[in-house]
């Protein structure tokens, strides 16, 4: 009786032991870590509300998830970081789908000038499109959600009050900004953005076509004389954060499933984050004694009836790869149309 109890003992004791090595294995499993690639500066506002994403997504998986936070092109730059997400080089990655030339040509589509009120609009608008037309482009790699700026304006060094006086305007552009440019009388210069306030400087541009928030954010209040509320013809760029689609398929699903919660509750905070920095823009160029130059109704219609051929463009190019184009188009107007309402 004596042997048995010893071995009833042991084998409890064995027992136990075995079930702490294995829940203490479970409770201290190495977490899954994966990195974040983005092009904005690591202090700039929206690398603040990536990593909130990325700390929440940690906090509601119980510590399985672990980011590490490439900012401003320390990992990729920019225009790099969509093929890099592919690559595997970075897990997640954030950047402009303009930067992909010919890649998104459905996601073009919110690009076009279609006199967007606010950034928080264009990206509810933006993530409504892919909800509807599910684009086949988005599926290389896992799409967690998008974001677009605020309304895409006028900023000159010269003082802009109506359509002939952005005739031979060397204007900064970006993708179909360059049409907008050229259709409204200027000369479109592409350009990223990190170079346009050297180009203003040093004259190479004599006005840019971007957000509020550049001025604030990108500093170029310092460099210009004034900003045309053209609202009529204000567009966006379209954003996007995605996963590396290996990556995404190796996760377990209960975690699967807190980065699309997380990514449909930070859509309204990204577009809330570019209305916030387009405030500050107006401030601060305010405070540098630039003008604000408000279009008149009727000076607005001129510019929108100038770019309507940006429309026809795009619809003859998407249709032309057989993408329901005019649908798009329809869509947009009519979702942007109703949010202003």
């Amino acid at each position: 009786m004596k042997m048995v109890r010893w071995f009833f003992i042991f084998f409890l004791v064995m027992t136990l032991g075995v079930c702490f090595l294995f829940n203490g294995r479970t409770a201290y499993a190495e977490p899954i870590e994966l990195r974040y690639a983005n092009l904005f500066p690591p202090t700039h506002i929206h690398s603040k509300v990536f990593e909130a994403w990325g700390n929440e997504i940690e906090k509601r998986t119980n510590g399985k998830v672990k980011f590490f936070y490439f900012h401003g092109g320390a990992l990729l730059k920019g225009a790099k970081i969509y093929d890099g997400t592919l690559a595997g080089i970075t897990d997640v990655g954030q950047s402009v789908f303009g930067y992909s030339r010919g890649v998104f040509p459905s996601m073009q589509a919110i690009d076009l000038p279609l006199a967007y009120p606010s950034g928080k609009v264009a990206t509810l608008v933006s993530n409504e499109f892919v909800e509807k037309f599910k684009p086949k482009e988005l599926d290389n790699a896992k799409f967690l959600y998008c974001h677009a700026h605020g309304p895409g304006l006028l900023h000159s060094k010269k003082i802009v009050n109506k359509l002939e006086d952005l005739k031979g305007l060397k204007i900064r552009s970006y993708g179909f900004n360059a049409k907008v440019a050229k259709l409204l009388g200027g000369v479109p210069v592409a350009m990223p953005q990190p170079g346009v306030y050297e180009a203003l400087q040093k004259g190479v541009v004599d006005a840019s076509l971007s957000p509020y928030e550049v001025l604030k954010g990108w500093k170029q209040a310092e460099v210009i004389k004034c900003t045309v509320e053209s609202y009529s013809v204000g567009y966006t760029a379209g954003f996007f954060i995605v996963m590396n689609l290996k990556k995404w398929n190796s996760l377990p699903d209960d975690v699967k499933k807190v980065f699309i919660e997380v990514s449909k509750e930070w859509i309204p905070k990204q577009g809330a984050a570019w209305d916030r920095l387009d405030k500050m823009g107006k401030e601060e160029t305010l405070s540098k004694g630039n003008k604000i130059i408000t279009l008149s109704k009727e000076e607005s219609k001129r510019w929108a009836k100038a770019v309507v051929p940006v429309f026809d463009d795009y619809i003859k190019m998407a249709s032309g790869k057989g993408l329901p184009a005019k649908e798009y188009v329809k869509f947009l107007k009519e979702t942007v149309k109703e949010y202003k309402k």
